[in-house]
């Protein structure tokens, strides 16, 4: 079992800033994949960025040049660095990483920009 904690969501304004943490309780972290998720009411959760367990990054073009996606092995936790955030980001945040075909997700931390 792995078990995922997000946090550092929060209210900011339209053009602030925020840093998600993604804390992982699992000692295969270093070996693993992450991506971040999000999830706006009533909207279907899209995926926003991953890293690998090389530290190759990728992201939704909705984010891409705004969102820096980052990891630290040694405290078994990524982060989602987020600038410049807009009205349409606000969402629940969540992180996932994969096991085999095993899924495990956190909780979701949220974010809500105001206008």
């Amino acid at each position: 079992q792995v078990q995922l904690v997000e946090s550092g969501g929060g209210l900011v304004q339209a053009g602030g800033s925020l840093r998600l943490s993604c804390a992982a309780s699992t000692p295969r972290f270093s070996g693993l994949s992450i991506s971040w998720y999000r999830q706006a009411p009533g909207k279907q959760r899209d995926w926003v960025a991953g890293i690998t367990n090389s530290g190759r990054t990728k992201y939704a073009e909705a984010v891409k040049g705004r969102f820096t996606v980052s990891r630290d092995n040694a405290k078994h936790a990524a982060y989602l660095e987020m600038k410049t955030l807009k009205p349409e980001d606000t969402a629940a945040y969540l992180c996932k990483v994969s096991i085999g075909t095993a899924e495990y997700w956190g909780q979701g931390t949220q974010v809500t920009v105001s206008p």
